[in-house]
């Protein structure tokens, strides 16, 4: 082995490169800076054995009115039928400290924030609009949709506008030295955040908001829904234990990819018997300050008994999620 001379320490490093945060980066940086800062992460999961749910899926997914439904969208719909039936995680905390008053809003509606891969790459969170009332069909059209205007959207020009507006809440709850803290990161300095002038603005935003990105589509939903196993399709499928859960929100859901082993069935004579079976890590992280693990019970309830009668989702393509 070579002996190392006069080497002094990461000063004689070698930077491969240096990477300046980005609107996007400062958004997330903020974020999760912000939901550990203050909230009390507590977390659970569940792993179901989703085989015969599976199967069911392969086959009607080859009937007529089934053309582009995927297992995310299924799954973003069992994940909205869970979060009808516990209002709890569909909810927004609003804490004071100084004087230990709090109270939580639970929603009707189901806004899903879910992260989803821009065409150059870049990782957008995009809020799906009232889930609750959109029936398979509904879910499919709508995130076309979206990836269609994805297209003629400036990631820096849409992220800036809900950031600013976000920002005028921070103003408005007379969180000064926050709000003024952004608004000078995004101005001045290094990571000046570079957005369009002139007649580009002018370009850009005669743009219809019917054709592309706007703050509506990007701002906070009533809770996150991380799909990380549609980003990570390897042979060892990656399985997500803790996620962030971005302030207010009380609660935030984390998928796994659907992963093949064995497992225990009950064959003819039933006996119990090691087969090849198909599972989902499905976890949940909660703002302690909000809710107590007892409070999640009805979420997993309701995924658990999808996934034991997987028969029902025949008639999701046109049912709304909150149709009983």
């Amino acid at each position: 082995m070579a002996e190392q001379k006069n080497y002094r320490g990461k000063q004689d490093w070698k930077i491969h490169k240096v990477i300046k945060f980005g609107i996007q980066r400062k958004i997330v940086a903020n974020m999760t800076t912000e939901s550990w800062k203050e909230i009390p992460h507590a977390a659970c999961g569940i792993e179901p054995d989703v085989t015969d749910f599976w199967e069911i899926f392969q086959r009607v997914r080859k009937q007529p009115g089934w053309e582009g439904i995927t297992i995310n969208t299924l799954l973003l719909y069992v994940m909205t039928k869970g979060l009808i039936a516990c209002p709890a995680m569909n909810a927004h905390i609003n804490f004071k400290p100084w004087s230990v008053n709090g109270t939580v809003e639970e929603f009707d509606e189901v806004h899903i924030s879910m992260p989803m891969m821009l065409p150059q790459g870049d990782m957008m969170t995009i809020n799906i609009h009232n889930c609750e009332s959109k029936s398979l069909a509904d879910l499919r059209d709508y995130v076309n949709d979206v990836r269609r205007r994805m297209e003629n959207t400036r990631l820096e020009e849409a992220m800036y506008e809900a950031a600013i507006t976000n920002t005028m809440r921070l103003l408005k709850r007379l969180r000064i030295n926050k709000a003024v803290g952004r608004l000078l990161g995004s101005k001045i300095g290094q990571g000046k955040i570079k957005l369009l002038k002139g007649k580009a603005k002018k370009d850009y935003y005669a743009i219809p908001k019917s054709e592309r990105l706007h703050k509506l589509d990007i701002e906070q939903g009533t809770i996150v829904v991380s799909n990380l196993g549609s980003l990570m399709r390897t042979s060892t499928p990656a399985t997500p234990y803790l996620i962030e859960i971005i302030p207010p929100h009380v609660a935030a859901i984390a998928l796994g990819a659907i992963n093949e082993k064995p497992g225990l069935i009950k064959n003819e004579t039933g006996e119990s018997v090691v087969a090849p079976r198909k599972f989902l890590n499905v976890n949940v992280c909660i703002d302690h300050r909000a809710c107590d693990f007892g409070d999640f019970v009805p979420f997993f309830a309701c995924v658990d008994e999808i996934f034991k009668n997987p028969g029902q989702i025949v008639d999701w393509l046109t049912k709304p999620a909150n149709a009983e």
